[in-house]
């Protein structure tokens, strides 16, 4: 499966091609054949139309559900269920019959309806919950419906329904997390369903998204999902980073696990170790990006003094008795990174970068073991975390230049850019001299952009001469 950024390419340079007398206009003719030019704007204008009736379905489905709410109580309960199951059941059956129509206008309007019937499903839960008096908490409600718009999106196959399952999902996590009560709920040895999704998310959200990931070919959805597990599986950590403060060592190996295995995890990411074969498109390209995201986050972080500071606050604080669950996820998590990178060694594929994202993790790592689980050190840690900062900007930009790449170049820029302007906010300057200044990085940005546009157009131009 070819995507269409490819296939606009392709034919941009295979009109360069002809043009230029390199190929004629017949083999022009057998490349649009094979990789479909004449569709390109007919999908162009699909998705976007596709857009226009997803957002139309949800503003239509928040209207219904408001103009229910309005009137709730003057219908009676027997009345709100027909009702309620009645919408649900005929939104999905006369989507699902648009969906499966051979005509591209129907099918759009068929997807527009499932995406209002996942809607639909929502309502129905919070209302039949309220009709009968069940007063779960709000984040087992956005779990329970994640949970059902994703057994939608598998039993259709649907992209986007799995997108808005991982959303309501992260939603319901980080409410929990945000909301004060997960030490709570950790400590409790629950096995409430909720408490054990919570537990076990990082695995769980691997496990519900990343198949329909790749039965759907879908790098969003790979990329949700990684996110997901990630995140996730920083969460669970964070009360012990705060809850096992006898056992400092303990706590600083398991801080350096929140904030090296992400990265490294990502990086060690090849679907064709796991699957045994070269799959099209490859997931491998998104990991190792999402990354180098995870890592420019980490550098980010460490190059702060107030982050060492809250770690250091972090680790001497309350003892609190959590659950030892998560910690199955977290060991599966740590032992399929351990495999990835066992995997690159063995089949001879570090390179110069795998090497020096890997070093990366080392260096990070023992930093926050020696300074969370030995003996707190703040100077050294924030000039480290520097100095990693600006040798991973300066390889993206390196990475950039040489082969005209945007997104590496204006990573690594706005890495440097990030650390200068906070450091300068952060001292003690008169308020006209930091407007001088920042004038002045605004001007240089834009100076910097305009020459990296001719550069990249200058080396395009070059690759194409013979």
């Amino acid at each position: 499966m070819v995507s269409d950024h490819f296939r606009h390419q392709l034919r941009q340079e295979a009109s360069l091609w002809m043009n230029e007398g390199w190929i004629d206009s017949v083999f022009y003719q057998r490349l649009s054949e094979r990789y479909q030019f004449n569709t390109l704007e007919g999908n162009a204008r699909d998705r976007f139309v596709t857009i226009l009736i997803g957002l139309g379905s949800i503003l239509i489905g928040l209207g219904v559900i408001t103009f229910v709410a309005a009137n709730w109580q003057d219908i009676p309960r027997t009345l709100r269920v027909i009702w309620l199951l009645s919408l649900f059941i005929s939104v999905n059956i006369i989507g699902f019959h648009f969906w499966t129509h051979h005509q591209r206008a129907k099918q759009r309007l068929g997807h527009g309806l499932l995406l209002l019937g996942a809607l639909v499903l929502g309502a129905n839960m919070g209302l039949m919950g309220q009709m009968f008096h069940v007063t779960n908490p709000f984040y087992e409600f956005l779990l329970a419906w994640a949970v059902g718009v994703l057994a939608m999106a598998y039993s259709l196959r649907l992209v986007s329904l799995g997108v808005m399952a991982s959303i309501l999902m992260g939603l319901g996590y980080w409410t929990v997390s945000f909301g004060g009560n997960y030490l709570a709920i950790l400590g409790s040895n629950s096995t409430n369903w909720a408490s054990l999704l919570l537990s076990h998310m990082p695995i769980l959200a691997g496990l519900g998204f990343f198949p329909l990931a790749y039965v759907r070919r879908s790098r969003v959805l790979f990329s949700l999902a990684a996110i997901a597990t990630v995140s996730a599986m920083v969460g669970n950590l964070t009360p012990y980073a705060n809850g096992i403060a006898e056992a400092p060592l303990f706590t600083g190996f398991l801080t350096a696990i929140a904030f090296v295995i992400p990265f490294m995890l990502m990086w060690s990411y090849d679907d064709s170790v796991w699957f045994g074969r070269q799959l099209n498109p490859s997931f491998q390209p998104v990991a190792r990006n999402l990354g180098l995201f995870f890592l420019a986050i980490t550098v980010y972080l460490s190059s702060s003094v107030w982050f060492w500071d809250s770690l250091t606050y972090a680790v001497s604080r309350y003892p609190t008795e959590v659950s030892f669950f998560p910690f199955i996820d977290i060991l599966a998590i740590v032992s399929f990174t351990l495999c990835g990178w066992f995997k690159l060694i063995q089949r001879r594929q570090l390179g110069i970068t795998t090497a020096v994202i890997g070093s990366f993790g080392v260096a990070i790592a023992l930093l926050f073991i020696w300074h969370v689980g030995i003996f707190p050190i703040n100077a050294f840690a924030v000039f480290l975390g520097n100095a990693l900062l600006f040798l991973l900007a300066i390889g993206l930009i390196r990475e950039g230049l040489s082969i005209g790449n945007r997104r590496s170049f204006w990573g690594g820029m706005l890495l440097i850019t990030l650390r200068i302007v906070n450091w300068f906010l952060l001292a003690n300057h008169e308020l006209l001299f930091k407007s001088f200044v920042l004038i002045l990085a605004g001007i240089g940005v834009i100076a910097i952009a305009i020459w990296f546009e001719r550069y990249a157009k200058t080396l395009k131009t070059n690759s194409h001469q013979p």
